[in-house]
């Protein structure tokens, strides 16, 4: 007991406030790859490999086996190699979401350039929203942030036209040529209709309970995985409002709760102490899912 306690007392001397700092790093660096493999399409290829390492790492330790070592010396590098390529699409998006100017204003708190424009449409946009719910007309509704959005409105119908719930409502009636794909709303003003949004590339909509989430959906989503910019889902079938944003995708929304998220989002973010925005940065450049405020049904977009 006496020989375990001086050991504590030796390895405490020898920590140091490096060593305090070279352990958080470590932790925060498996915190971060944790957080890639949460949702990933690969996870359970990584539990596998896990175990084929402990198994093969309990062999190499406990038995003399010459040969068996020389194959396990030589496979192990292998398994190294494989595990970029499994996971190249999540290393991909992780470094394209730090690589963002965007991520790194959220640190410093600055608000969109398009804040004032987008504030004023608001309600506009909101009311439009709840009115394509209550007849149960499908819609996509993108709002511009900091990333440019042209690669996306170059592939509908270019319009620059006012925001009002009248056009929305008109762009999204049924069976009308600009019903189908997405509105991109910047500086206030609708640029383009009927565009093509990417699909998530990722499993998590497949994850839900009933696994009915529709194509909107999984645009939506893809779309915040791509940029930061914010899109309202109005689902055809329920007429369920949703937000996606930063890799989430939130259901069930009310329309006050719409209002005070878009409100929030082209203001000026609340002053928070670094650390805390440091752990939302990292939070947010990886790891899609999928969250409920009121609705408790899954629904087909």
């Amino acid at each position: 007991m006496q020989q375990l306690i001086s050991e504590i007392l030796f390895l405490g001397q020898r920590f140091s406030r490096k060593s305090i700092i070279d352990i958080l790093v470590v932790a925060l660096i498996f915190f971060v790859i944790l957080r890639f493999i949460k949702d990933s399409q690969a996870n359970s290829l990584l539990r596998g490999l896990i175990t084929i390492f402990i198994v093969i790492s309990l062999l190499y330790v406990l038995l003399d086996l010459p040969a068996l070592n020389w194959v396990i010396g030589n496979t192990l590098p292998t398994i190294m190699i494989i595990i970029p390529i499994l996971y190249a699409p999540e290393i991909r998006r992780a470094f394209e979401r730090m690589g963002r100017m965007e991520s790194f204003r959220e640190l410093f708190l600055t608000a969109p350039p398009n804040a004032e424009e987008m504030t004023d449409i608001i309600d506009m946009v909101v009311t439009a929203t709840f009115m394509l719910a209550s007849r149960n007309h499908g819609a996509l509704i993108v709002m511009q942030k900091f990333d440019n959005l042209s690669k996306f409105t170059q592939t509908g119908v270019l319009m620059d036209t006012l925001v009002t719930p009248e056009s929305l409502l008109q762009i999204f009636y049924p069976n009308t040529p600009l019903h189908d794909g997405a509105v991109v709303i910047n500086n206030g003003r609708i640029l383009a209709a009927a565009c093509v949004i990417p699909l998530s590339s990722r499993n998590v909509l497949d994850k839900t309970p009933s696994r009915q989430m529709g194509l909107r959906h999984r645009a939506a989503l893809g779309m915040s995985e791509n940029n930061d910019s914010i899109t309202i889902v109005v689902s055809e079938e329920s007429g369920t409002v949703s937000i996606a944003s930063n890799g989430k995708i939130t259901r069930g929304v009310s329309k006050e709760q719409l209002k005070t998220y878009l409100q929030g989002q082209y203001s000026r973010p609340p002053h928070e102490p670094f650390l805390q925005r440091l752990f939302k940065f990292i939070t947010r450049m990886n790891g899609s899912t999928v969250e409920k405020e009121q609705s408790e049904s899954e629904d087909k977009g």
